[in-house]
């Protein structure tokens, strides 16, 4: 090999050593990339040796040509690893320090939505007078929905207008009431449960509607048990839930699972019952519908209605939290705006 192969593959020899010793003593990402333009970028020092390659003899320049490109490919790897263990470092907190003069994020704090603090308070009052808290499936056989309720299928209730069938026999359920049939073919009384859960309904949603909203059921089952008892239990719970000074009234309705029934209101929380645009001016708002439990609900889940009677009553915990909150569009509480939640919290 003539003087000036010899000459460059001693050049890429020296190069190599000074470039890999240059990469591994970078401390950071900065003094890492000088390293790397300045051995291998478009004009650095290993792009400077292989442009000589073409002075050497022709014999010669293969075996130089893949001296230039091991040299490369030494270096290409070092990089590479470096390039590894600084973000490494960095993700262990090894790395460069933060800048503590950047603004701070503003930390955002979680709370409970104002409905489950409204079913939570709910149960909370109930389970004093002896109701234990539980839960049933969403999905249910009509026969559940309605047909144990005393609802016939020809109802209005259970018309597909209002109700969203996902089979001919399955649908999912348009209120929390079929837990009633539930636990009375499961548990023998004395029965006291408060079943909160979503309901689902055909309902557009608008200020006081949703298609998917929260419901609590109530059932008491025992010998003994009559309107007097159930009406001071709905007593104990308005003055317990929206205060001692709040009136309560019971206004004969009809459901077809309870005889007799009856919707309850209490004086509007807004306007102390004098009239407002939130009770439409007759300074009462109806909280529940309620009633003492049909004989013909008990004779389809196999309980004597003879020997046993019992009260239940449902209410929508929206609907509350709107009366006590003063919130006028049921939408704020189903469309997540951080903002409003913020608020309730």
């Amino acid at each position: 090999m003539t003087e000036v192969g010899a000459s460059l593959l001693d050049r890429l020899a020296a190069l190599e050593e000074q470039g890999l010793v240059a990469i591994r003593a970078a401390g950071d990402s900065d003094a890492l990339e000088t390293a790397r333009v300045d051995y291998l970028g478009r004009n650095g020092r290993l792009a400077d040796a292989m442009g000589a390659i073409g002075t050497v003899e022709a014999k010669a320049r293969r075996e130089v040509g893949q001296r230039a490109n091991a040299v490369k490919t030494a270096l290409l790897a070092a990089l590479e690893d470096e390039t590894r263990r600084l973000s490494d470092a960095e993700a262990a907190g090894k790395g460069p320090r933060l800048d503590t003069t950047l603004p701070a994020r503003r930390s955002w704090v979680g709370g409970l939505h104002p409905v489950t603090r409204v079913i939570d308070e709910i149960a909370e009052i109930f389970q004093d007078l002896g109701f234990t808290r539980v839960e049933g499936p969403e999905i249910e056989t009509t026969w559940y929905n309605f047909t144990a309720l005393n609802i016939p299928l020809d109802h209005p209730a259970a018309d597909m207008m209002d109700t969203f069938y996902l089979h001919d026999d399955v649908v999912l359920r348009t209120h929390t009431s079929p837990m009633q049939a539930r636990v009375m073919e499961a548990h023998e009384p004395p029965v006291r449960v408060l079943v909160p859960g979503l309901a689902y309904r055909r309902d557009s949603f608008d200020p006081s509607h949703a298609p998917a909203f929260e419901q609590i059921e109530g059932l008491a089952v025992d010998e003994g048990i009559d309107f007097i008892e159930f009406r001071s239990s709905i007593q104990h719970f308005v003055k317990q839930f929206f205060g001692k000074d709040t009136r309560s009234r019971f206004r004969p309705s009809y459901y077809p699972f309870t005889e007799p029934s009856a919707e309850v209101d209490v004086s509007c929380t807004v306007c102390s019952g004098s009239g407002c645009p939130t009770c439409k001016r007759t300074g009462w708002i109806t909280i529940m519908g309620s009633g003492m439990v049909d004989p013909a609900v008990f004779e389809a889940v196999g309980i004597d209605p003879e020997r046993y009677t019992g009260y239940a009553f449902g209410m929508g915990p929206a609907r509350i939290a709107m009366v006590r909150h003063g919130i006028p569009d049921m939408r704020l509480l189903y469309e997540g705006e951080l903002d409003f939640l913020e608020q309730m919290a």
